[in-house]
């Protein structure tokens, strides 16, 4: 049985990776230190032979005993509420946390798949974002410790890979979604649903002309399995290009909730907010043979039944 360790692995993203590995026959040996994951995502697996939970802080050295075959590095803060009041940490995570876990990679000779994000291109000069384009980010303001130390976990994955002859594998995300998201997330479509299902005011930044690209979070965990299982060692683009104004998917929330209390008010744009965010996926599609495959009204529909479970009113 092949074994697998994925961080930050009580998160989202973690969750529904363990959940694809263990299908995938998979031992899986999950991390984290919770800080903002929750057990409660991945509780369902604990009973399981085939799984095994570490508390830990990968900011810290990381020993895993016996062998490797696979690591998922997917621990880090991952929205703007979170890497604003947890700054340190985040960048702790990004370069300490990167640098242990490729240590160990290579001590157990294992391949590692490490999560950056579509945070890389920062405000974009370039539309849609392709793999060579270099960004845009000011590495001095508030996003910046998130834009910096993802760009350092690419930088320091591409080192090992150069130098070491490590086999590394590196996807930017951009925007997913789908049940576990956390309700006070403070990313988008966690703050829209919440806020309609309690018939409060929806908030969208600025005028909401800015425009995001939102994959389903079973189609990114198929494109994270894809490029893992690949030969493909230069960053990949894995996201939805299907791209939408924050004021068009706030409408459609809305209407989706159908409280009648439920209305869209705008707030200032936060500094260093993208103006726009759209993948260039023709690698993934020509590499991967990867796609996305479920529309955001099926995916929409899906998450709004997740947060009308978790959202108290």
């Amino acid at each position: 049985m092949k074994r697998i360790l994925i961080t930050g692995a009580a998160g989202f993203l973690g969750s529904h990776l363990c959940d694809r590995f263990i299908k995938e026959g998979f031992h899986v040996i999950a991390m984290d230190n919770l800080l903002t994951g929750s057990l409660d995502n991945i509780q369902h697996l604990f009973p399981l032979k085939q799984f095994d939970y570490y508390h830990h802080d990968v900011t810290k050295f990381v020993h895993v005993p016996g062998d490797l075959d696979y690591i998922l590095h997917f621990a880090s803060p991952a929205s703007p509420i979170d890497y604003l009041k947890m700054p340190i940490q985040t960048l702790k995570v990004g370069a300490l946390g990167t640098h242990n876990l490729l240590g160990l990679a290579k001590a157990k000779n294992a391949r590692i798949l490490v999560a950056s994000t579509s945070e890389v291109y920062g405000d974009p000069l370039i539309h849609p974002q392709k793999e060579d384009y270099w960004g845009n980010v000011n590495p001095v303001g508030p996003r910046g410790v998130y834009d910096e130390a993802k760009r350092f976990l690419e930088a320091i994955t591409m080192a090992y890979h150069n130098f070491h002859g490590v086999e590394t594998r590196i996807i930017r995300i951009f925007n997913t979604y789908g049940p576990r998201m956390r309700v006070n997330d403070g990313r988008a479509l966690p703050a829209f649903f919440s806020q309609a299902i309690r018939g409060e005011g929806i908030t969208v930044f600025g005028d909401g002309s800015q425009t995001r690209s939102f994959c389903y979070v079973a189609d990114l965990v198929e494109g994270i399995y894809r490029l893992l299982m690949s030969d493909h060692h230069l960053p990949v683009n894995i996201g939805n290009p299907d791209e939408i104004t924050i004021k068009e998917v706030a409408e459609e929330v809305v209407a989706l909730v159908g409280n009648p209390d439920a209305k869209v008010t705008y707030k200032p744009l936060p500094k260093d907010d993208p103006k726009v965010r759209q993948p260039d996926i023709t690698k993934a599609s020509e590499i991967l043979g990867w796609k996305p495959t479920v529309s955001r009204e099926e995916g929409l529909k899906i998450t709004m039944e997740y947060f009308k479970g978790v959202v108290k009113t």
